[in-house]
C-alpha cells in the first residue's frame, strides 16, 4: 500500500480492538492518510505489535496502548496519558467488541453484563474520556462507532449483541448533537457480514452459503470495506457528515 494521501497528517487516531479484523484494516487505512494511529488491544500486544509494524514497514507511525476498553478507571488513566503523549487526540474509533451468541431463554446474566460492558459502556468510556481533545481538535475531531447491520435488523441467537449494537446507533446520534457545535462528527458504521478469523472459525461453510444468499452483491465483506470508510469517515471529506449510521453490508439491508 503507498502512503500518498495525507489528508490526516498530523492527525492522532486511537483505534480500540485494533489489533486484528475490522480494527488492523482501520489501522491501516487510517495511516495510510498521514495519521498517527494508536493501536489499542486488551490481551493481544503481540497482534497489536505486528499491526504496528504493517503501519510502519509502509512509511506510517504507529504506537500500541494496552487497556480494557469495559474498565472505565483505565480508559480514563490511559486515554489521558496517549492524549499528552502525542500532544492530542483527533480521532477515535470505537470498534472493541465481542459477540456472545445463545438463545435468549438460555442467556447468562453474565453473558449480558459482559456484552454491555463491552461493546456500549467501552465505547461510552472511551469517548467521554477523549471528549476533551477532540473538543480541542475542533472540525478535525472525529468519533466513529462500529454498530452492526444486526442492530438495526435483529438476529435470533443475537439479543445481546443486537442490543448493544443498536444502543451504539442512539449514543451515536446523541453524542453528535452534543458535540457538532464544535465541529466534532459523530458517526456510526453498520457493517454486515465481515470476514475476519473470528467470524470464519465461527460459521460453517454451510451456513455461509445461506448467508451469501441473502447478499444481493454476492460475496462476504472484507475488512477493508470497512477501514475504507472509516478513513473516509476521519478525512476532510467526512467534515458534514455527523449523526449518521453507514450501511456497509452488500445490501443485506436497505
Amino acid at each position: 500500500m503507498g502512503y500518498e494521501d495525507k489528508a490526516l497528517d498530523g492527525c492522532v487516531a486511537l483505534v480500540t480492538g485494533g489489533s486484528r479484523g475490522i480494527g488492523r484494516s482501520a489501522c491501516i487505512a487510517l495511516a495510510s492518510r498521514g495519521a498517527t494511529v494508536i493501536i489499542n488491544y486488551r490481551s493481544r500486544e503481540d497482534a497489536a505489535r505486528e499491526v504496528a509494524e504493517e503501519v510502519e514497514k509502509a512509511g506510517g507511525k504507529a504506537a500500541v496502548a494496552g487497556f480494557d476498553v469495559a474498565d472505565r478507571p483505565a480508559v480514563d488513566a490511559k486515554i489521558k496519558a496517549l492524549g499528552k503523549e502525542h500532544g492530542g487526540l483527533h480521532i477515535l474509533v470505537n470498534n472493541a467488541g465481542i459477540a456472545i451468541n445463545g438463545l435468549l431463554m438460555r442467556f447468562k446474566d453474565e453473558a449480558w453484563h459482559q456484552s454491555m460492558d463491552v461493546n456500549l459502556s467501552g465505547a461510552f468510556y472511551c469517548s467521554r474520556a477523549a471528549s476533551g481533545f477532540l473538543l480541542k481538535a475542533r472540525d478535525k475531531g472525529r468519533i466513529i462507532n462500529l454498530s452492526s447491520v444486526v442492530g438495526e435488523m435483529g438476529n435470533a441467537g443475537q439479543a445481546a449483541y443486537a442490543a448493544t449494537k443498536a444502543g451504539l446507533i442512539g449514543l451515536t446520534k446523541a453524542m453528535a448533537r452534543e458535540l457538532a457545535p464544535r465541529g466534532v462528527t459523530v458517526n456510526a458504521i453498520a457493517p454486515g457480514y465481515i470476514e475476519t478469523d473470528m467470524t470464519a472459525s465461527e460459521l460453517p461453510e454451510d451456513k455461509k452459503a445461506e448467508l451469501l444468499a441473502q447478499i444481493p452483491l454476492g460475496r462476504i465483506g472484507q475488512p477493508s470495506d470497512i477501514g475504507n470508510i472509516i478513513a473516509f469517515l476521519a478525512g476532510p471529506e467526512g467534515g458534514y457528515i455527523t449523526g449518521q449510521v453507514m450501511r456497509v453490508n452488500g445490501g443485506m439491508l436497505m
